[in-house]
């Protein structure tokens, strides 16, 4: 079990727009596996590569109460969008941080699983919220980027607050 170092506002990088995985290698099923245990361990419910520095288009998730049904989704592609809703995210890189963002209600995904092979997958709900949510971070979009103006600039002054106040380990 590794866990990796989950980037968090303001850091720069997590702009950074993940390219797509050429091969679902080792090194990928390896990462993908490093995620879950990172993501389990936050606790969070997904988690895009670019969070942890890794700017390949890789996205993990579990939604199920246990944190025993993981969902790995290698260079995802929503292809279809409908309805619309309003749901409170959060996010491990903005830590401590909530809003309502508008997404669609449904949405169809393609994507490759670990083994390399071509999958579809029709998603509403808080899993069509989730992807979406993921698939943002690989484009370089945070969720506070869906927010007004005035809400992100607020959201971004208490986490720089919150973030002087935390005391700082030096090496």
């Amino acid at each position: 079990m590794a866990l990796l170092n989950i980037l968090t506002i303001p850091d720069n990088r997590l702009k950074t727009v993940a390219k797509p995985i050429e091969q679902v290698t080792d090194n990928i099923k390896k990462l993908a596996s490093d995620m879950l245990d990172t993501m389990y361990a936050a606790p969070g419910i997904g988690l895009a590569a670019t969070q942890v520095d890794q700017h390949v288009q890789l996205v993990v998730m579990d939604l199920s109460e246990e944190k025993n049904q993981p969902m790995v989704f290698i260079n995802p592609k929503i292809t279809a969008r409908s309805g619309e809703q309003i749901h409170e995210e959060g996010c491990l890189s903005v830590p401590g941080i909530y809003a309502d963002v508008k997404r669609a209600e449904e949405i169809t995904l393609e994507y490759l699983d670990l083994n390399g092979q071509q999958q579809t997958l029709n998603a509403d709900g808080l899993l069509a919220v989730c992807i979406q949510h993921e698939i943002d971070h690989l484009k370089g979009i945070v969720f506070l980027d869906h927010l007004s103006v005035l809400k992100r600039k607020m959201a971004i002054k208490k986490l720089t607050k919150a973030a002087e106040t935390v005391p700082v380990k030096v090496d």
